[in-house]
């Protein structure tokens, strides 16, 4: 759960400044040198020494304001601090940049130099253009349209039809870049929501919204930006259903649409992060180990960049995913003890940047640490963190939420606590079948589970090698295989029958199939 100490959004951003953005702010409010410029000072002193939000405590800090001027004065730091913030990153984007110099068309036009705010109108166009800013391009064509309908500036005879022929475009692309934006984000949240497909039901469902929403004429698609959402489309869509092959193909169409453009790289630099994010989770998937360090490479060189680090965003996306990518890699390669020496550097980086990672997020993390302690044979930390997931609301990923709970049974299980097995079988079961998260592979887990208590050592490997069969069958089934995807089940019951711990299984398995690609 975020703190509750990040729950003032002045707090927030004072907390969010670097050491460059905290001294600029300073030098901007004292350019004017108003009075209640200067309370906002103090005030920005008191906030960012403290550590936690407390406005008591806050009160007793300050010197010029009182309990009932406070609002007002938070208010007004706030909006400083913002328009400090711009004068500063205002060549950082290429939005703020256009945005800046409509502002100046504007102003130009107001003071009736109306060619002059045409001639900047025209660059602005051109700029806009390279940059597939399409949204921002209907702006200007229709100041254009506003000064040439109400100035005589120059010869109408071509001008109003060029103008009104670039509307058209303009507004034809914008319209096809917002149905497949759309797309892409409803697809999205259906994943973030649930999960993989559960069965059948699902994977229909999620057909049937697809091609509905698709444009007939996707597959024409030329602009940056549609192709983008389109790919972006298809990820999702795939990857909601495990076609983690079609999932691989689109989120490599996705970064090679940046390579074809590599200006696109700074002007979406996050969608371009994420990309990098979802192309090493297929090669995860599909367990390519040679493409996920290939294109883990490549994203830690990109990490290293100045752009990668120019905004908080950017360095934490890459933070974020840089480390799941990485314990993923221990996962694939069964090396947890390697693993378990990255999380007290993880957890004081998850700690700063609790302020701008959000639940889901922390949910993912602490999933995947649990999973590390799991394959270390530290069952009793693993259930530390397991709780962390079980305790939280279960209306977010409630996949997460089934597997967090069984994971935790198995715990439990490989602790030898038995005398509590038997009610966490019924509550995860129970708490399975309600979020319809049951397949065959967790119904013969949960066989196995409530007939090994009372075997002899020898019929209890009989029983485990039945088992391993059983489910080695449905290895290949989607809609059974989904928990494969969240627990390495037959890893963990080849370690039992093989009598050797799970991380050596699971090494075997990648030094076999590193053998078979040579």
């Amino acid at each position: 759960m975020m703190p509750s100490r990040f729950t003032d959004t002045l707090f927030q951003l004072v907390h969010s400044l670097e050491k460059a953005e905290k001294r600029n702010f300073k030098l901007y409010v004292k350019r004017s040198s108003a009075k209640e410029d200067l309370k906002i000072i103090e005030l920005f002193d008191a906030l960012d020494k403290l550590v936690e939000y407390d406005e008591t405590v806050l009160l007793k800090k300050l010197s010029s304001i009182e309990k009932p001027q406070l609002a007002n004065a938070k208010v007004h730091l706030y909006k400083q601090l913002l328009a400090s913030l711009r004068v500063i990153k205002s060549t950082d984007s290429i939005d703020m940049q256009l945005n800046e110099q409509l502002d100046y068309a504007r102003i130009l036009y107001n003071k009736g130099l109306h060619l002059q705010s045409l001639k900047i109108l025209e660059k602005l166009k051109d700029i806009a253009k390279e940059h597939y800013k399409y949204n921002f391009l209907t702006q200007v064509i229709a100041w254009e349209k506003k000064i040439e309908s109400l100035h005589i500036t120059r010869s109408m005879t071509d001008r109003a039809g060029s103008l009104a022929a670039e509307a058209i475009e303009v507004n034809t692309r914008v319209s096809m870049v917002t149905r497949m934006s759309n797309l892409s984000l409803q697809l999205y949240s259906l994943y973030i929501l649930n999960g993989h497909a559960r069965n059948e039901r699902d994977e229909k469902s999620v057909i049937k919204f697809f091609i509905v929403n698709l444009p007939s004429n996707s597959h024409k698609l030329t602009g940056f930006y549609e192709r983008l959402y389109l790919y972006q489309s298809y990820c999702w869509y795939a990857f909601i259903r495990q076609d983690f092959l079609m999932y691989y193909r689109y989120a490599q169409k996705w970064i090679d649409i940046y390579h074809e453009q590599p200006l696109m790289i700074k002007v979406e630099t996050g969608y371009y992060i994420k990309g990098l994010h979802n192309l090493l989770n297929a090669h995860f998937d599909l367990r390519n180990f040679e493409g996920f360090e290939i294109a883990l490479k490549q994203f830690k060189n990109f990490a290293a960049t100045g752009l990668a680090n120019k905004h908080d965003n950017h360095r934490i996306q890459t933070f974020v995913y840089i480390n799941s990518a990485t314990l993923n890699q221990h996962f694939m390669l069964g090396t947890f003890e390697e693993g378990l020496a990255l999380i007290p550097e993880l957890e004081i980086k998850l700690e700063e940047y609790s302020l701008f990672l959000d639940n889901h997020r922390i949910l993912v993390f602490n999933y995947k640490i649990a999973n590390l302690y799991f394959g270390s044979g530290k069952f009793d930390i693993a259930i530390d963190y397991l709780q962390k997931i079980i305790n939280v609301n279960p209306d977010l990923r409630n996949d997460l939420q089934c597997y967090a709970r069984l994971l935790h049974l198995m715990a439990h299980y490989e602790l030898g606590n038995f005398e509590i097995i038997d009610s966490l079988i019924k509550s995860v079961y129970r708490f399975m079948a309600k979020m319809e998260n049951l397949t065959v592979v967790e119904e013969a887990m949960f066989r196995f589970l409530r007939n090994s208590f009372h075997l002899s050592r020898h019929k209890m490997k009989a029983e485990l090698e039945v088992f391993l069969q059983s489910i080695k069958q449905l290895e290949k089934n989607r809609f059974q295989t989904r928990s494969f995807a969240y627990l390495d089940i037959i890893s963990w019951v080849e370690s039992k029958v093989h009598e050797k711990p799970l991380s050596t299984v699971i090494h075997e398995k990648y030094l076999a199939q590193k053998k078979r690609n040579y």
